[in-house]
């Protein structure tokens, strides 16, 4: 291994990048799985067809909300977010095309913080 890679800077980029790659995942999974449930529950109760898919998808949707939030703590953690912008992040699991929003969001300030530029709000 190089003395580069065992730098604590390196270390600590290499970290932040994997933690926002799983936090990404997770994003879009969730997010993704909630338009199913969504998709779902018009079925169920506008069109009144029995055996949704919401049965399936809700539990899963739930288990994948789960990863979202811890992938969101170890993300924030690692970059130091403030708490309000975990939260944020973490309720944008639960409203229909919010999570590809803050993924896409969080995904530009965490690289321009890991460029050395001062992230846009």
């Amino acid at each position: 291994m190089s003395a580069d890679r065992t730098a604590p800077g390196v270390q600590s980029a290499d970290r932040i990048r994997s933690a926002l790659t799983r936090y990404r995942v997770m994003a879009w999974v969730t997010g993704i799985g909630l338009l199913v449930v969504v998709a779902g529950m018009v079925q169920e109760y506008a069109l009144h067809r029995g055996d949704s898919i919401t049965r399936v998808m809700g539990p899963v949707h739930g288990l994948f909300y789960v990863l979202l939030l811890i992938t969101t703590f170890d993300l924030g953690t690692r970059v130091r977010w403030p708490w309000s912008r975990m939260l944020l992040t973490a309720l944008a699991g639960t409203v229909p095309f919010l999570s590809f929003y803050a993924e896409r969001k969080n995904q530009r300030a965490v690289r321009e913080q890991l460029a050395g530029r001062p992230p846009v709000a």
